[in-house]
């Protein structure tokens, strides 16, 4: 007890997790995704199967990506707030079979574009900053007009967060729908998997020659400190209703400084697909024990002050939680 007593900030619990899903246009898929271990790409008729029995373990809610056809794609994105975008008709799935269960759904375009960008391109290859957040504010319109409850957008295209709110009070949503912002999301070779899993990794032979190859463009320069608080508090100030640090562990210096810059803001940590790829093949060796190295690893991310933690590794947590009880 006293032990516990010195570490009451750090502790885990269901409601301190949220569990990415990746949302395929098969309705009846379970792809294994081969750079991303025991995770799969779920149709919306395998999601009962799946999430249910998590729910179960005290799931408490779910981040959706949705992952259209290729042909579906184009240069703004079109399919995105359509039914064309799986992850709208999982919204409403999700909610039919768990109503308790928080939907949130990551906003973004480069999974829908035909050049894998997070915005709307110029000729020249920079973006139109405009019409990209007026883009990502009717997507993120879309998701919580189907029922979602968070809606979270990962682009990092200048007043996006604006953008969104505006979208949602015209049309009576503002205080139904949350937006978690990415706020703080560096660019990080930890994507990797994640780029595979989503079928969202920037493109070459499109229309666009001048395009960036990559998104140091408008992603945040890993050692930057300074540049990382101003993007949220830039955020903070349009209006978002929580923010986030991404990726996790190699930034847990900028969790710390945004919880002690925004104390009062609900704060997230995404553990990337590339953090649970280092654990899960480095376990798969027999290097360390895994279910050490991932408590410990969500332990150094409440610590650091983070309130809600998305992870892959959420079955696994939620069994391990159950087992202790």
């Amino acid at each position: 007890t006293m032990r516990a007593w010195q570490a009451t900030a750090a502790t885990i619990a269901p409601d301190n997790l949220m569990y990415p899903l990746f949302i395929s246009s098969d309705p009846d898929a379970e792809e294994p995704i081969g750079s991303l271990p025991e995770q799969s790409r779920l149709g919306v008729n395998a999601l009962e199967r799946v999430v249910g029995p998590l729910v179960e373990r005290g799931l408490s809610s779910v981040l959706l990506f949705g992952i259209p056809e290729d042909g579906d794609k184009d240069d703004e994105g079109s399919c995105a707030d359509t039914t064309r975008n799986p992850a709208i008709p999982a919204i409403t799935k999700l909610k039919e079979l768990f109503p308790q269960l928080l939907v949130a759904c990551d906003v973004c375009l480069c999974p829908f574009t035909s050049h894998g960008h997070c915005g709307i391109l110029k000729e020249d290859g920079y973006f139109d900053a405009d019409q990209s957040a007026l883009r990502i504010g009717q997507i993120a319109l879309a998701y919580a007009k189907a029922g979602a409850d968070v809606v979270a957008p990962s682009d990092m295209m200048d007043g996006r967060i604006q953008a969104i709110k505006a979208q949602l009070k015209a049309e009576g949503l503002a205080n139904k729908a949350m937006v978690m912002s990415y706020s703080a999301k560096y660019c990080s070779c930890f994507y990797g998997p994640f780029r595979d899993a989503a079928k969202s990794a920037p493109k070459e032979g499109h229309a666009f020659s001048a395009a960036p190859k990559d998104r140091k463009r408008y992603q945040i320069p890993p050692g930057s400190r300074g540049l990382g608080i101003r993007a949220t508090a830039r955020d903070v100030e349009e209006g978002a209703d929580m923010i986030m640090v991404k990726p996790g562990m190699p930034y847990l210096d900028m969790v710390r400084d945004l919880r002690n810059e925004f104390p009062h803001m609900p704060l997230s940590v995404y553990q990337v697909s590339g953090e649970y790829a280092m654990i899960y093949h480095a376990a798969t060796a027999g290097a360390l024990q895994l279910k050490d190295a991932v408590f410990e690893s969500l332990t150094s991310f409440r610590r650091a002050g983070a309130d809600v933690i998305i992870s892959y590794y959420t079955p696994h947590v939620l069994k391990w939680l159950q087992e202790e009880k």
